[in-house]
């Protein structure tokens, strides 16, 4: 237990240090270039980011946008493991689904976004792409898991006669867990930078993409960084949450 501490301190640690030194290495090129339109100062951004947070409407931002993702995210994973499932227990469901899904993944993220904003509401924009760049990523995770399935164990199962049940829950699920757990962070990341991404192009109202898009028409290059900054923490502290959350699930189950 000392042994594990020591190393998660040591590596605490380690992190911690690199991004000082990636701060200071920002810090110098902004005195480098001098012009803070361009390069603002760590100061220039946090006075900026430290002004955001004293409005109300900043966190209702924060907040919408958070909850855009959310729910792209959500129906991707439960779509893409129902999906996953269904292809493995039935071969035409994968030929059905395979060209689509293999169009999702090759085709720009923007293209989506344009074609979405002729189909939807701009609000509606951000958790639909958000569902589907994730939605690929969880099938094929899902599918992959399941047909790494040890054909011995699926053999002792009819040998014992398992009912359908009992067979996914001692077999099926341990299998596929591993490859469910890295789609899901894998996911959650382009979730939000997908989500991000299409708010800014689709600009809906009380949305992080919207500020950001403002922020570098009025030249506000501070407020931009600072905005981009409640992105990176955003996005880091979502997928701690996620992390946990998902790793406590699987302990109770």
């Amino acid at each position: 237990m000392n042994s594990k501490l020591k190393k998660d301190r040591k590596e605490f640690l380690t992190k911690t240090v690199s991004v000082l030194i990636w701060v200071f290495i920002y810090h110098v090129l902004s005195i480098s270039v001098g012009k803070s339109l361009l390069v603002p100062s760590v100061y220039d951004i946090l006075s900026a980011f430290a002004g955001l947070c004293t409005h109300l409407e900043f966190w209702n931002t924060v907040f919408f946008s958070v909850i855009r993702v959310i729910i792209g995210f959500v129906l991707a994973v439960a779509s893409g493991t129902l999906l996953g499932a269904l292809s493995y227990r039935h071969r035409v469901i994968y030929n059905f689904i395979y060209p689509i899904l293999s169009v999702i993944k090759a085709a720009p993220v923007a293209s989506f976004i344009i074609l979405a904003l002729l189909w939807i509401r701009s609000g509606h924009v951000p958790a639909f792409i958000s569902f589907l760049m994730v939605l690929p990523m969880v099938w094929s995770s899902v599918l992959q898991g399941l047909n790494q399935t040890d054909s011995k164990l699926l053999q002792m199962a009819e040998i014992f006669d398992f009912s359908f049940k009992r067979k996914v829950k001692m077999i099926y699920i341990p299998q596929v867990i591993p490859y469910f757990k890295t789609a899901c962070i894998t996911g959650l990341g382009f979730a939000w930078k997908s989500g991000i991404a299409a708010e800014v192009i689709s600009t809906p109202n009380l949305s992080i993409g919207r500020k950001l898009y403002e922020s570098k028409i009025y030249l506000e290059t501070p407020e931009l960084f600072a905005w981009t900054f409640t992105v990176i923490v955003l996005s880091i502290a979502a997928e701690k949450v996620f992390k946990a959350l998902l790793n406590r699930f699987i302990k109770i189950r």
